[in-house]
């Protein structure tokens, strides 16, 4: 039987330098000398770090809770080899999203929260510490808001195609990203940290402060997506501006999102300057809102087998109408026994009297039916719905095999009929979708936080693109298989009474999709813009850029006061676009990029073989990272070719300007590998023969 003697600490600063499972301790240290430095990080080999993104815990606290960590050894790991119930609800109670950095200082900002702190060591697993996370970043407003519309335009063959390529392109990039983050601790900032450790400064301010862009308008995207929502589906009478004409719907919508959108953003940023303790307490309701109405979809598919929800649709001859401008789908009703015009009659007819009204053509040679808006899952459906239907700007939505007559209709009813707000294409349905695939760097950017990150960052990131991936594909189909496809087509549900189309599908009311989906987009909102600015500190901290360096500092506890103050800015250019189909495509290109150069990174550092490069995940090669990297630049031009040539300009640009202006860091960064193998290849091969005078 061992013995154990614990002896007390007598020097304050030593219990800063406990190991990681807090229980065998080593001073390293001349004795009497005493450390002032509170930027101490653990790498994954147990050694100690210096990186300007931590804060060390409080040494008093720990100096208290010493005994303690070291008599409990025993029940510690017990505890793990039997997890209870109890600690996983727990657990669930304490889940957050907030990136590494944030929580030191949340704890900052109470002193007597911070006394009463216990220091541990990392504690989280796969599942709290990147499943979740990742889980919660990946699904979206473009799930709710635009999926359904996607396989309306597209077809189900098509849209499987569309999410089999942008999901292909994530769960390569986090096979790249699992190796270069299990060959070392990955800070605060995530991606940029990887590449500019991987390919050098200028690659990783250029690709750093694109992911920063892309984030921060991820914010803006968020914030329209939940404007949206509560404007058409929650509110609609919260309308500032109104449209005078039926034309001009457009554009008053375009005004209310930027009023209202502007509005968010402010309390938003309030809410994150004021303290990142409060977006961590609604993480937990933010998700449970994700699930929820993810199940909730599921269930009502089901039942549409057997009950299918009532949602009527009316069309007049093979077009479909705005159905909450009339009451009766008739051109007349029947009061006592007399026949009477409808509203839908008045709607087209300028005289009450039926025989001698002015009434638009095409409502007189057509008739009026009513279809169901839901068949469901056994009805055939997805026959009609296989292939892709893609409309011009301001083309009525038809329906093809409904009889109709061919007539010219009067402008002053266009307003009447469901039409196609934008010209839609293959292309562009790639650019919108690819939003709904990235948030696959949530677990490699708290690397720290985790109890073993060499193996919870590859298995809870390609879980969750595992998970995502299949919720995607199966959605396409059960959309395609359970709704009319004029109702799929129609972005913001006007046939069916302005619901949300995603919504009609679900179990038990379609008010869980609306509340549940508004909850989760603000949630992601409140993420991006807590993760951008100090994404944008911590590259204005390695002082690399120096027009950057004022955005590393902020208040007292290190909160990025002024990288928010910017972050708010550029998301306020993204509110006033004021178009979600318009924002997605611009942060599709800077993940891309960024997802293009963690495959580059990954590619180089293999092939170079240097001595450091040795990830615990083994499950790489470097020809998946160039596959990549192929599928990341090929998504960028399809999505949208312009966007790309400004992306590409606006890294090359930061490029050049770090290149010539920056400072100089030496990382042993895979582009420097590259120069000295290259100068060794070619001093090796002097030696092969005698030069020839002419090059002597």
């Amino acid at each position: 039987m061992p013995h154990f003697t614990v002896v007390p600490v007598k020097d304050l600063a030593q219990s800063s330098h406990d190991s990681l499972e807090g229980i065998n301790w080593v001073d390293y240290r001349n004795t009497g000398q005493e450390n002032h430095d509170h930027h101490d990080t653990v790498s994954s080999d147990g050694h100690q770090e210096d990186s300007p993104f931590f804060n060390s815990a409080d040494t008093a606290s720990k100096k208290n809770d010493f005994y303690d960590r070291n008599l409990a050894l025993f029940e510690v790991r017990r505890a793990d080899i039997r997890p209870k119930v109890s600690s996983l609800l727990s657990r669930l109670v304490n889940y957050t999203n907030i990136t590494q950095g944030a929580k030191e200082h949340e704890e900052e900002e109470s002193t007597e929260a911070s006394r009463r702190k216990t220091p541990k060591s990392p504690n989280m697993g796969t599942m709290m510490g990147v499943y979740l996370p990742c889980l919660q970043n990946i699904f979206g407003v473009i799930l709710f808001l635009r999926l359904t519309w996607i396989v309306g335009m597209a077809g189900i063959m098509q849209s499987l195609l569309i999410v089999l390529m942008c999901c292909s392109c994530t769960m390569l990039t986090a096979i790249s990203m699992s190796a270069i983050a299990t060959n070392g601790v990955v800070p605060a900032g995530g991606a940029y940290f990887m590449i500019s450790r991987s390919l050098g400064p200028e690659f990783g301010g250029a690709v750093g402060l694109c992911f920063y862009l892309g984030t921060t308008f991820a914010s803006a995207m968020y914030i329209l997506g939940a404007i949206e929502i509560f404007l058409k589906y929650l509110f609609p009478q919260a309308a500032i501006f109104h449209a005078t004409d039926p034309l001009g719907n457009d554009s008053a919508m375009l005004n209310n999102m930027r009023v209202y959108g502007s509005i968010c953003l402010i309390l938003m940023a309030v809410v994150v300057f004021v303290g990142v303790k409060y977006v961590n307490k609604l993480a937990s309701l933010f998700l449970a809102c994700v699930i929820i109405s993810i199940v909730s979809i599921y269930a009502g598919a089901i039942k549409s087998m057997t009950h299918p929800p009532e949602f009527t649709i009316c069309m007049l001859g093979n077009r479909t109408l705005v159905r909450d401008r009339f009451d009766v789908c008739a051109k007349t009703v029947m009061e006592g026994n007399i026949s009477v015009p409808s509203q839908l009659w008045h709607r087209f007819c300028l005289a009450e009297n039926i025989s001698s009204a002015q009434c638009d053509d095409y409502f007189i040679q057509n008739n009026v039916t009513e279809i169901q808006g839901i068949p469901g899952l056994g009805s055939g459906i997805i026959s009609d719905n296989m292939w892709g239907n893609y409309l011009q700007k301001g083309e009525i939505l038809e329906k093809a095999g409904l009889q109709s007559v061919d007539a010219l209709g009067t402008m002053e009813n266009f307003g009447m009929y469901a039409s196609a707000d934008i010209a839609t294409s293959f292309t562009l349905l790639v650019g919108i979708f690819f939003p709904s695939a990235t948030g696959i760097m949530a677990g490699s950017n708290r690397s720290g936080d985790l109890r073993d990150a060499q193996k919870s960052i590859p298995v809870g990131t390609i879980l969750a693109i595992t998970t995502t991936s299949l919720v995607y594909f199966s959605s396409v189909v059960l959309f395609g298989s359970c709704i009319e496809g004029v109702v799929l087509r129609d972005k913001f549900g006007d046939a069916v009474r302005k619901n949300l189309v995603v919504g009609t599908l679900s179990w038990p009311s379609p008010w869980v999709i609306v509340i549940g989906s508004f909850f989760s987009t603000v949630g992601a909102g409140l993420q991006s813009l807590t993760g951008a600015p100090r994404l944008l500190q911590a590259i204005a901290k390695d002082n690399i850029i120096p027009f950057l360096r004022v955005f590393g500092h902020g208040k007292g506890n290190g909160e990025p006061t002024w990288a928010l103050l910017l972050t708010g800015l550029i998301a306020e250019l993204g509110i006033l676009i004021a178009s979600l189909d318009m924002v997605a495509p611009i942060l599709s290109m800077f993940f891309l990029m960024c997802y293009l150069f963690v495959n580059l990174a990954c590619a180089v550092q293999t092939l170079l073989r240097t001595p450091n490069w040795r990830p615990r995940f083994k499950y790489y090669h470097w020809a998946l990272s160039f596959l990549g990297m192929s599928m990341c630049l090929a998504l960028m031009f399809i999505s949208s070719w312009y966007y790309a040539i400004v992306a590409m300009g606006i890294a090359g640009m930061i490029y050049k300007y770090i290149e010539y202006q920056g400072a100089e860091k030496e990382w042993g960064d895979g582009i420097r590998g590259l120069s000295l193998s290259a100068a060794r290849y070619a001093l090796l091969r002097l030696e092969a023969g005698p030069p020839h005078t002419k090059n002597w």
